[in-house]
Parts: structure tokens; sequence; C-alpha cells
């Protein structure tokens, strides 16, 4: 197991994640356009920075949101809220530029991004769960922090 500061972590995580991401999704896009990794691994670098950039837009926008609304607990709804916004506009900026990369209409590169959105959601479980055994968290590597106190255990 390894321990980074959360800078260090954000930025190994972004990595790695990505560059897994886009080798794998030039497997997938050359299954789901029928073309060859020359024509798929330019569109997957390219969706793979989209999603990066979108990713800091939303979630700083987002952030900001909850600050100005005084939201202090991301519920269930709020992080749904969260990842549906999200994708949702991944999907916006994906879907036209399929349409344009592999000449196909608006069904086809919708189905290629649900394809592709149902792929990921996957991955990025799987991906995460293996991360956070690699590399753990800053708080729980600190022997100062391994002791939990509940107030029930205070007398």
């Amino acid at each position: 197991m390894f321990t980074l500061s959360p800078i260090k972590r954000r930025i190994v995580y972004v990595s790695v994640f990505e560059i897994i991401a886009i080798i794998l999704s030039t497997l997938f896009l050359m299954t789901l356009s029928g073309t060859d990794a020359k024509s798929s691994l330019p569109i997957a670098i390219i969706v793979s920075i989209a999603a990066v950039v979108w990713n800091y837009i939303y979630n700083t926008a987002f952030e900001s949101w909850e600050q100005r609304k005084n939201i202090k607990v991301r519920t269930l709804l709020i992080r749904t809220s969260h990842a549906c916004g999200f994708e949702g506009g991944l999907v916006l900026i994906c879907l036209p530029v399929y349409m344009l990369w592999y000449n196909v209409g608006l069904w086809k590169a919708f189905t290629m991004e649900l394809a592709l959105l149902l792929f990921f959601l996957v991955y990025t479980f799987v991906f995460t769960l293996i991360f956070d055994k690699i590399f753990t968290l800053p708080q729980h590597s600190s022997p100062q922090n391994t002791i939990v106190t509940f107030p029930e255990q205070i007398k």
C-alpha cells in the first residue's frame, strides 16, 4: 500500500484512470463503430480530455452551487443529481463528436454513448476499489487517525 498527499493522489488517480480508459475506450469504440484502432484511438483521447475538462468545470460549478445553497451534507438525492448532471453534460459533449468523427446519425451516436456510459459505470467502480486498495487515503495511514472515538464511548 502507498500513501500519497491528497493532491498527488488525485493526480495519480486521474492519470492512471484516463490512460486505462483511453485504451479500453479505443477497444470499445472499435467494436461499436466497426473501425480500427487508427480511427478509434484519436476519438478516445478527445473524449478523455473532454471528460477531464468537463469534470473540473462541472465540479467547480457544483461545489459553488452547494456553497451558495449552504449545503453541508451530500444526500443520496444530491449525489444522484450530481452524477446525472455530470453524465448528461458529457453526453451533450460526446454526441456531436461521435456524429462528426464516425459520420453517424444521432441514434447511433446515442447508442454508442449509452454503451460507453454503462461500461464506465462498471469501470469506475472497479478501478476505484482497486485504486483505494493500492493507494490508501491519507487520513487512514496516520497513526493518530486510526482510533475513532464515538460519543457513546465517552464517559
